[in-house]
């Protein structure tokens, strides 16, 4: 138990139409890998959200449903107290998850043919939302030295003079940097001089370890016309399959540009039970989340424990946020195919391949964390006993 809340509780998921259980088949080419790849967490979700899911389930009308005013101030407090950052009401857009936000900006911001700035290694939606809609790729890939990841600001500052458009992951996933106020205002001194528009996925912004924060890119001062930062319950509480998800623009002409691709394609996020779970996570689900933290938090520290002590081959990049830890495996001197082989084929562990967030991961691999402790630990277990059996 982590402050009342039991996260070694293990719950069987398969046959519930779970990406992460049910798709083992179609992204490992086996069923009986251990999952530890697609970033859902195996824990029960807040019991205030379940609770408040049960309780609209009663109402046996599932009608067209509209964002309350509840809804909104939920997210306007959560920011405040969590962030540190006063938003407005009208500065929220309410949107179907942060990717097809990603795909909309692109849309919105760009024409096919200009060009997107990604920072590779990273989540691999960034690549598809320039490619498939016939805009230029920008890659300015994040610099690896010591054990940690920075951004290559004097390469950054070149890419600039080419681009209008920057997709910015904070925290980073998959390498798990919290940026720092520095870096932020480092970001935000190229975006003006350059006149680059910057969405900032921050849908990690809650999951940071003790002994760092986040800063919210949009809360800087005097740059809020160049500034989209997307926000969810969904990594947070564990309720990603509901898709709801929202901006945070302050500036109304950006705002427009976002609400004029969303309606075009029609595209609603309105949804009862995805509301009602978005409203009570916010509310109600505080003192979980702290409880989850401490326990992600003894999880990571560990996996880097046993992997120094019994694997030192494969080095952890420490993440300062997200349930999500990348793995250094270069030092095992295997191909990226001959890591898949070694992970899935023989030791049955299915994790992210490091090549998925770009060139940039090959050799990498990404574990996810968000699971019973015994669970990463007979992971670790199997992957020692292939590698020294």
């Amino acid at each position: 138990m982590s402050g009342g809340f039991d996260f070694d509780q293990e719950i069987n998921r398969e046959g519930s139409s779970s990406v992460k259980y049910d798709g083992r088949q179609a992204m490992f080419g086996k069923s009986d890998v251990i999952p530890v790849w697609v970033a859902d967490m195996d824990f029960a979700a807040p019991p205030a959200v379940t609770r408040a899911l049960i309780e609209r389930a009663a109402h046996p009308i599932y009608g067209y449903t509209l964002f309350p005013d509840s809804l909104y101030q939920a997210l306007i407090d959560w920011m405040q107290r969590r962030h540190d950052w006063t938003i407005q009401r009208d500065w929220i857009v309410m949107c179907p998850g942060v990717v097809p936000s990603i795909n909309a900006a692109v849309m919105a911001f760009t024409q096919p043919g200009e060009a997107v700035i990604v920072q590779p290694p990273v989540y691999f939606p960034f690549f598809s939302a320039v490619t498939e809609t016939g805009r230029e790729l920008i890659r300015n890939p994040l610099h690896l030295e010591n054990g940690r990841y920075t951004i290559d600001f004097d390469h950054l500052e070149q890419c600039a003079k080419d681009a209008h458009l920057l997709l910015l992951c904070s925290p980073h996933n998959p390498v798990g940097r919290v940026w720092q106020p520095s870096e932020m205002e480092r970001l935000l001194e190229i975006a003006e001089k350059h006149d680059l528009i910057i969405f900032s996925d921050e849908i990690h912004a809650d999951l940071i370890y003790p002994g760092n924060r986040h800063y919210a890119l949009g809360a800087f001062p005097g740059h809020a016309a160049n500034i989209i930062t997307a926000v969810a319950p969904s990594k947070t509480f564990n309720i990603p399959g509901l898709n709801l998800s929202a901006l945070i623009i302050p500036d109304k002409s950006t705002r427009n540009a976002m609400t004029q691709v969303f309606n075009t394609l029609h595209v609603s996020a309105s949804n009862p039970f995805s509301i009602t779970a978005f409203e009570a996570a916010y509310r109600e689900g505080e003192t979980w989340l702290e409880a989850l933290l401490i326990y992600l938090r003894d999880t990571r520290d560990s996996v880097a424990t046993f992997l120094a002590q019994h694997l030192p081959e494969i080095k952890v990049i420490q993440t300062e946020g997200t349930y999500l830890l990348w793995l250094d495996c270069r030092a095992m001197n295997m191909t990226d195919a001959q890591l898949k082989q070694f992970f899935v084929g023989r030791a049955d562990v299915g994790m992210s391949p490091g090549t998925l967030f770009g060139t940039e991961g090959s050799g990498f691999m990404r574990l996810n964390i968000g699971a019973p402790r015994r669970t990463v630990l007979r992971v670790l277990d199997k992957i020692v006993q292939v590698r020294h059996g």
